[in-house]
């Protein structure tokens, strides 16, 4: 590739021209199946930017979100809206964005979190990513809810060093609209 750039910056280092072309990324990747929660959850966090001749061809965000596990809440930096555009997947672009937000979350969370499609698990679990084995949950308006459709799709990493976690234990995710992971 030629003329690569990468950047990160807040979401509030971002104009609506930028917002827009993320969005326009999320869109076509993911083939229309993006909707406005999935962009809101994407907001608020820092974004791994990656483009080729000024054009954006890929994205991933870290936002912050909480999760309880035994008793305990944990800073956990949340993976959202990872994209490459369709012609130049399989170059390591999409691994460059997630080692750009890994190394937010090593100086930043105790823990990194995300929710993963059949088609992106590769890309996680090759960086070390793993599915967590336990209990998915989240802190519902009504109280805690457990979330079976999550379990088996919800991946974790420790940064090195980090903390330990009980893969038995459960992780009960802050509430918010749309699809809570």
């Amino acid at each position: 590739m030629t003329d690569t750039r990468t950047r990160l910056a807040h979401t509030a280092q971002l104009d609506a021209g930028t917002l827009k072309e993320i969005r326009a990324l999320l869109d076509a990747a993911f083939e229309g199946d993006f909707g406005e929660e999935d962009f809101e959850h994407a907001l608020g966090g820092m974004h791994a930017l990656v483009r080729e001749g000024g054009e954006l061809v890929a994205h991933g965000s870290v936002v912050q979100r909480r999760v309880v596990h035994q008793g305990r809440a944990l800073r956990v930096g949340y993976v959202e809206g990872v994209a490459v555009r369709a012609d130049l997947r399989r170059r390591g672009i999409g691994g460059d964005v997630m080692g750009e937000l890994e190394t937010i979350i090593r100086r930043a969370y105790v823990l990194g979190a995300l929710s993963a499609s059949d088609q992106g698990a590769a890309l996680y679990i090759g960086r070390g990513w793993s599915v967590w084995p336990g209990t998915i949950g989240a802190l519902s308006p009504a109280g805690p809810v457990r979330l079976p459709e999550e379990e088996g799709s919800t991946y974790v990493w420790a940064p090195p060093g980090g903390i330990r976690l009980d893969p038995s234990g459960r992780l009960d995710f802050d509430w918010r609209d749309g699809d809570v992971l």
